[in-house]
């Protein structure tokens, strides 16, 4: 007893960290030891109020205190133990107070009796313990019976928790045909119960699900494999159901499960197998190269890279070059692809092995040789009716330009080669000989000339020929024929362009003229070489001479220096050039060498017009009559017109004023009438009768615009202005002309008019024409003469005044 006395005294002394120590003490005595220990300090207390005598030490106070445990999960209030000091005679003269964690909601104090009491249930996982601290304060003098005191209260457990298994879901993969043992997965799970008191949460696993393949460790939760060589082939996936128990697993415990997917993983523990000991394929005979004839297939357990193979034919087969197999790297088929062209009538049927091996090789599970696998193939070529084959892929031939019509050009053959073997004919492609030069016998297919020939026109002609069957499905075929026109020499040679060679005047013995050179349309294999002379004559030309300058040019030179255009103003000369064909051809051209007054720089002034007119092929002189005729039957019609439109007033009697045609100054074509009297200008007369004109049973009467009348006339004067008077063909014109106008009674008296046109201009006495005139005055009496014009200008050309220049 005292040496309970002892403790209980040494308890309210220690500290916080000694109170935490002992309160784990306690929980591990028995509960009879504590009930033991009450019973001696209630003898004790005893002894002491009977006045006991043989106790002669005094007791150290100190805190007396009950059980300090709670457990968890209980509903109704109790009490769990009971603080008190052992200065408390029971006479409630000490107050008891409590604070610290759970201090009046978890847990309440009766101040006069020190028991601690619950307010509500606990949850051991919520919280395990309670630090508290305990008072004692005298009543009466409101001061601590003791120092305050630090201790615990602890929850305890009970299995109330149930095993959670953690990282859910669980699938794992081992390869199959693994060894038995080969761990799988390892499966954990948790109990929130307190793993230090009793068995709440001591856990065990087992297998519900999953033997006898699989079995697992019941303290570790590792899965292990237990059946030996596990086939893929034959099963994939496994589904393992492990459940675990706390309570190590005796009854009233709790308990979970969870699921393990295993999955295996291929080996290459398959080697490929054809299905079939012979396939069978069908072709047709026009079948493209590259064109797939079938597909094989070996099958195969296994996948992926385990399941790659490689497929080939026997190269010690017949015709195995014809066909090449491939493997399709999607599908792992075999594709049989056609390599060469076919012929039925060559070979109807081909027979070969294939063979399939495995890429990737596991000697493990397998020998070699259990990795390949061997197959039949046959395949029969199927007949086609096919067009006509020519022998020759194109012909290619030559002919000379002048083969007669019916010459052979060559021959084309094609066959049937089909077992029936048509008959064909030929024929010619109209698109491909549009001028018909040629025709081909429909039934030997021999190409003859039908037309002539002309390599200068056509060097090649290109010809398709057609082949056609004359039975069955009538097909056809067709080939190209190049003929090619060899060239003989049928074009004589000529001069390079037109020349138009002129000599100056001053031009000395010896001295060139002109550089000739020639071409020729034939096309000789050593090239042109022509030969330049002149034509052969009883005298030598005394003008001119030709030197060959043998690179197939001449030059025309002067043989002598006395050339003037008084003497003479052209020379002929005929130059005959020979080319070096055989038989050679020549011909003879003659140039026209003009005599001309040169410029210093050796220029003749009218070479360009000149050789504009010998470039058109009209001559100068006929040029230029054309032209005045045009002029003159222009002026002609306009005169007569007024002279129609002059007589028609006049038989009707009235006056008309005619007004004067509105001409330009510079317009030098004047109608005059010169009186036999007189010369100069005084001889001139702007008033005469005017003498009836007889109609023309005939003409139709027009009246001529005056804005028509006046283009026409500026016109004729523009385009005469171009011609001198003194050219010949143009006084021959007027000459024709006139006798005409004497000759025709019905037309004016042009004889009266002593000449027209080429007036010139700026005559200071301006025109003397009755057609500018501002009135006619239709007399009927005798001519009344107007004062002459102050002076007159004599008209040029025409009268020889000089060689001044006229403006129109």
């Amino acid at each position: 007893m005292g040496s309970a006395e002892e403790m209980h005294g040494w308890t309210v002394k220690m500290s916080t960290a000694s109170v935490l120590v002992m309160v784990a003490v306690f929980s591990m005595i028995p509960g009879g030891v504590l009930s033991d220990m009450r019973g001696t300090q209630g003898l004790e207390i005893q002894q002491l109020a009977q006045g006991s005598t043989h106790l002669h030490r005094r007791l150290k106070r100190g805190w007396i205190w009950k059980q300090l445990f709670v457990p968890e999960e209980d509903p109704t209030p109790r009490v769990i133990g009971q603080l008190r000091s052992d200065s408390d005679r029971g006479e409630f003269s000490i107050k008891y107070i409590l604070s610290g964690e759970g201090a009046g909601d978890v847990f309440e104090i009766n101040e006069f009796t020190g028991e601690i009491r619950t307010l509500k249930k606990l949850d051991r996982e919520e919280k395990a313990f309670y630090v508290l601290q305990a008072q004692a304060i005298n009543r009466r003098s409101n001061e601590p019976e003791e120092p305050q005191s630090e201790f615990i209260i602890k929850v305890q457990d009970i299995n109330d928790n149930v095993p959670q298994f953690q990282n859910e879901p669980y699938v794992s993969s081992i390869p199959e045909m693994c060894p038995t043992g080969t761990t799988v997965a390892q499966v954990a799970a948790t109990d929130a119960d307190d793993p230090l008191f009793g068995n709440n949460a001591k856990l065990i696993y087992s297998i519900l699900q999953g033997e006898p393949y699989f079995s697992v460790e019941p303290k570790t939760g590792i899965i292990v494999t237990s059946w030996p060589n596990m086939d893929r082939e034959a099963r994939e996936q496994y589904l393992v159901v492990v459940q675990v128990k706390d309570m190590l697993g005796l009854s009233g415990g709790y308990s979970s499960s969870t699921t393990v997917t295993v999955i295996l993983t291929d080996v290459n523990d398959n080697g490929p197998t054809f299905q079939h000991h012979l396939y069978t394929f069908v072709v047709s005979e026009n079948a493209a190269v590259g064109t797939t004839v079938g597909r094989i297939m070996a099958e195969d357990g296994d996948i992926g890279i385990n399941a790659r193979m490689t497929y080939s034919l026997e190269d010690d087969l017949e015709e195995s070059s014809t066909f090449i197999i491939k493997t399709d790297p999607v599908s792992q088929e075999g594709v049989l692809v056609l390599a060469k062209p076919l012929d039925f009538e060559v070979k109807r049927r081909f027979v070969m092995a294939a063979e399939a091996v495995n890429d990737h090789v596991d000697t493990r599970f397998l020998p070699l040789d259990e990795f390949t696998d061997k197959t039949s193939l046959k395949i029969f070529v199927e007949d086609v009716d096919e067009p006509p084959v020519f022998l020759s892929p194109l012909y290619e031939w030559k002919v000379p330009e002048n083969a007669a019509v019916g010459t052979v050009v060559g021959s084309v053959s094609a066959r049937d080669t089909d077992t029936v073997n048509n008959p064909i004919r030929y024929s010619i492609d109209k698109r491909s000989d549009s001028t018909k030069a040629f025709k081909i016998d429909p039934n030997n297919g021999t190409l003859t000339v039908a037309k002539a020939l002309d390599r200068e026109t056509t060097t090649w002609h290109n010809v398709t020929v057609e082949a056609k069957e004359t039975a069955q499905n009538h097909l056809s075929s067709s080939v190209v024929v190049f003929i090619k026109v060899l060239d003989i020499n049928d074009n004589v040679p000529r001069p390079a362009r037109d020349y138009q060679p002129y000599i100056c005047e001053g031009t000395q013995a010896g001295e060139v003229i002109q550089l000739l050179s020639a071409v020729d349309p034939d096309d000789p294999v050593e090239g042109h070489h022509f030969y330049f002379s002149m034509v052969p004559e009883k005298h030598i030309n005394p003008n001119f001479t030709i030197r060959d300058n043998q690179d197939n040019t001449a030059s025309i030179m002067a043989r002598r220096s006395t050339f003037t255009r008084k003497d003479r103003t052209q020379y002929l000369l005929p130059v005959v050039i020979t080319d070096s064909g055989s038989p050679a051809l020549s011909s003879t051209n003659t140039l026209t060498i003009r005599v001309c007054s040169c410029q210093p720089a050796g220029h003749c002034p009218t070479g360009g017009v000149e050789a504009l007119s010998l470039s058109m092929g009209v001559s100068l002189q006929t040029l230029l009559g054309l032209v005045v005729c045009l002029v003159t039957l222009t002026v002609l019609s306009i005169l007569m017109l007024m002279v129609r439109r002059h007589r028609r007033k006049q038989q009707g009697g009235v006056e008309v004023v005619a007004k004067e045609l509105e001409l330009p100054e510079t317009v030098s074509q004047k109608v005059l009438y010169y009186g036999e009297a007189g010369g100069g200008g005084e001889g001139l007369d702007f008033r005469q009768p005017v003498v009836p004109l007889r109609p023309h049973p005939r003409r139709r009467q027009r009246r001529l615009r005056k804005e028509d009348v006046r283009a026409s006339i500026r016109m004729s004067l523009r385009e005469s202005h171009l011609i001198g008077p003194e050219d010949e063909v143009f006084r021959q014109f007027i000459l024709d002309r006139l006798a005409e106008a004497d000759q025709d009674p019905y037309v004016p008296p042009f004889d009266c008019l002593r000449t027209y046109t080429y007036e010139g201009s700026g005559s200071p006495t301006g025109s003397l024409s009755s057609l500018e005139s501002s009135t006619f005055e239709i007399l009927t009496e005798q001519p009344v003469c107007n004062t002459p014009r102050p002076y007159l200008v004599q008209l040029s050309p025409w009268y020889g005044s000089g060689e001044e220049d006229t403006t129109f």
